[in-house]
């Protein structure tokens, strides 16, 4: 249970960023989300400080803008629904290159692809100086919930063993004639998923069991790897939130 599990995010390297404890990193990223979204959309000056503050963090962590871009495209369906709000938001109007937009929609779309990118970046930045062992560390000690951070630890344990076993039991069905093509053999593959469930069920069954016999009582033994964070440490980590809180704060007071 101790094995590192890095994922596909992860980004190898020595930063600053990547030394730090996980706990700060989290907090620090989840401060910084919320200043931004408390930020008034009318605010454009804020948001171009708030990409200021991650591209600073971005170059220390050694991670590049092409990376964080094509990583971004996963609010790419939020993102067409904001180009819709012009079009369909109501209120007063304004011509655009012969087009009548909203200008409510106008400052709605703004509102939601600004604060949603740089929520991302944020996320991905984490994800890249974070190995997913250290998130859930990081969770355990700002004193998440046992059951949340058990049942990541346990899923990614055994992520990579139930993939395993739906590979193996698609080759089966393939080398019996089956081809997932076709619809009409889709009661195939819903009865393959279905025995998948059954068999992690009581692969859960038998670990559990296993557990019980040596002595667990509802808490998972601690991992003993870096220590917990310094004073020092929270002070640097704090730094690109209280920054952008001052940055939120000012735009509220000027708008």
């Amino acid at each position: 249970m101790g094995a590192g599990h890095a994922h596909v995010l992860y980004r190898e390297s020595d930063s600053p960023v990547h030394r730090l404890p996980p706990e700060v990193k989290i907090a620090a990223m989840v401060a910084f989300t919320i200043a931004v979204v408390a930020t008034p959309r009318e605010a454009l000056w804020a948001f171009g400080a708030y990409a200021l503050l991650v591209a600073a963090v971005a170059a220390l962590a050694r991670v590049t803008a092409r990376w964080l871009l094509l990583r971004s495209t996963i609010e790419l369906p939020f993102v067409l629904f904001a180009f819709a709000l012009p079009f369909l938001g109501a209120g007063e109007r304004m011509d655009v290159a012969g087009l009548s937009l909203s200008v409510d929609g106008l400052y709605g779309a703004w509102n939601i692809i600004a604060k949603g990118t740089l929520g991302v970046w944020a996320s991905l930045l984490l994800a890249a100086t974070t190995t997913t062992r250290d998130l859930i560390v990081g969770l355990d000690r700002l004193r998440c919930p046992q059951i949340l951070t058990q049942i990541a630890t346990f899923m990614l344990r055994y992520l990579d063993v139930l993939v395993g076993e739906a590979g193996r039991m698609r080759v089966a069905r393939i080398s019996r004639g089956d081809d997932p093509r076709f619809v009409w053999q889709l009661r195939g593959f819903a009865a393959g998923i279905g025995a998948l469930f059954l068999r992690a069920f009581e692969r859960g069954e038998r670990v559990y069991l296993a557990m019980l016999s040596r002595g667990y009582a509802g808490r998972m033994p601690v991992w003993q790897g870096a220590g917990a964070a310094t004073t020092g440490q929270w002070l640097i980590a704090a730094t690109v939130p209280m920054l952008a809180g001052t940055v939120a704060a000012t735009a509220a007071v000027l708008t």
